[in-house]
This record gives structure tokens, sequence and C-alpha cells, in this order.
């Protein structure tokens, strides 16, 4: 069974192909530079549709120094990390359906000033989910290509998502 929830329809649904996990990773890395608030950003994903990979690049696009190591907090739930806007990367993968985020301090890290970034997002009660926040829903679409379709609810996405070109964005 799938653990990816179908897209939901939004018209202001904006939609990115990667072809190789640099890609995903630039394009994680291209957002986290243009955040200057913090935001929630849920991933839903299979294993290995590039969430982790995304979050990788966030975390170096918001500042988060090169001697941390990113890696998917799958046992610790959560790993923080200091950047220019602080940087919590929250795995969900072996918590129940529905998970209690107010059991595990994720409620207390929706309302900081930082960037959340939650990987298995689809383990949260919808009622969990903050009004303002990024939805990216992450496909496999080929060996290394990925889809990646991002839905903005309480904000204006636009200034965060236009003109991003993950060909040539740097890792």
């Amino acid at each position: 069974m799938s653990g990816t929830p179908s897209y939901p329809d939004h018209e202001d649904a904006h939609e990115f192909e990667t072809q190789a996990h640099d890609q995903t990773v630039a394009l994680g890395q291209a957002m986290g530079r243009r955040l200057n608030h913090g935001l929630v950003l849920l991933l839903f994903g299979d294993l290995g549709s590039g969430k982790t990979a995304f979050a990788q690049g966030l975390a170096r696009g918001l500042g988060v120094p090169s001697s941390f190591t990113i890696t998917s907090p799958t046992y610790t739930l959560i790993n923080e990390y200091p950047g220019r806007l602080p940087f919590s990367h929250v795995d969900l993968y072996r918590l129940p359906t529905p998970a209690d985020p107010d059991e595990i301090g994720l409620l207390d890290l929706f309302d900081e000033d930082g960037v959340v970034a939650v990987e298995w997002a689809q383990r949260l009660h919808a009622a969990d989910r903050p009004a303002c926040r990024m939805e990216l829903f992450f496909t496999v679409t080929g060996d290394t290509a990925r889809s990646i379709r991002i839905i903005a609810y309480g904000l204006d996405p636009s200034d965060l998502l236009h003109d991003i070109d993950v060909c040539s964005a740097p890792p």
C-alpha cells in the first residue's frame, strides 16, 4: 500500500520535475535561500521519493553549517540545527497513524519562528496541520526522476517558488 496520498486538486499548485538527487537537493536549497521567516513544510511521499534529499538542500539554503550532517531523524523523531533561521527536521515514519503532535512537541515547533520540515506528514491528522503551511508531494517518476508538487496554504508562495530552475541551481 502506498504511503503517498493522491495529489489534492489546488489551482495554485506548483510542480517541479527533478531528474537526479542533486536537483532535488537544489530545489530545497533554492527554497531555503528565499525563506526570510518561519514556515512549516509538510512532506508527503513513499520511501526513496526525495523527502530527505529536499530537507538536506533546505538546511543548506537556511545556512545550516556544512559541519552538520543532515539525516532523516527516523529514530530521534526531531533533529534541530542552527542557521540563518533555526531548522527542525522531523520524521514521523515510526509513529502510529495518526500521530499525536502534542505528545512529541511538534505543536510547540509549529509555533516557533524557525523552519520545520516534517517527513511522513500523512501520519498527522489533518486537523493538526497548521493553517499557514506548504505541503510538498513527492512522487518517483523514474530511476532518479521525481515529481514534486507544492501547495501553499495561508500564504502567497509567489516570491518563494517563482523562477526556480533546479537544473542550474548549485547543489
